[in-house]
């Protein structure tokens, strides 16, 4: 059987969806200017892994019980917001940076585990994300298609999720395009502050069913 025409379906919806602007993005975009590109490619790893989660347990069959699970989806739905809530609030008390621009000391960069647990979470406490995924996966995916085909199909939207942050993170790390955010870095972190928290009441007062 030709799987190619399903494929190119879950990768276009897929692309579609990686390269909207959204809490993956925000998140890896404050890392970059913040922080540096280090960070931010543990952050896009993090968000990658966080993706195969969902990935996994569509393919062994949970996404059907938590499509139709309100309570499940519910509590990912509000520690997400939390979680959400509580990135957007630190970003707010974010204070104006030393006036010589020094990118190497912005401040103290979290370790690579702790920026991988940032982008992590922010990905997997994201119940669109889980619902975007068991959509895919039983509305575009055959029932028919082979196991291995479809593990297929999550490695590739992985590894391309994947690329597509370490790609955000080193364009917004690039010396260049850095010291020119960083000369009004906290107000665009407080900007990103506000974004979040918008993300965070969009989930919390959002109707997931």
């Amino acid at each position: 059987m030709n799987y190619w025409p399903e494929f190119l379906v879950v990768a276009l919806a897929h692309a579609l969806a990686v390269a909207s602007p959204g809490p993956d993005f925000a998140i890896v975009l404050k890392q970059s200017l913040t922080y540096g590109r280090r960070t931010a490619i543990w952050t896009s790893l993090g968000i990658g892994v966080g993706l195969s989660v969902h990935i996994t347990y569509c393919l062994l069959g949970l996404g059907l019980f938590l499509r139709h699970s309100g309570p499940a989806l519910v509590v990912v739905q509000y520690l997400g917001a939390a979680y959400l809530a509580y990135i957007g609030v630190q970003a707010l008390r974010t204070r104006p940076r030393p006036g010589d621009l020094n990118l190497a000391a912005v401040g103290a960069a979290p370790t690579g585990g702790a920026a991988w647990t940032t982008g992590f979470l922010v990905n997997v406490l994201n119940p669109k994300v889980a619902l975007f995924f068991i959509a895919l996966f039983v509305l575009r995916v055959s029932p028919s298609t082979p196991k291995l085909i479809q593990v297929g199909y999550g490695l590739w939207m992985t590894v391309v999720t994947m690329a597509w942050f370490c790609f955000v993170s080193v364009v917004f790390t690039k010396p260049e395009v850095r010291s020119r955010f960083l000369r009004h870095g906290h107000w665009i972190d407080r900007v990103l502050g506000v974004v979040f928290i918008a993300f965070a009441l969009s989930l919390a007062f959002a109707s997931l069913r």
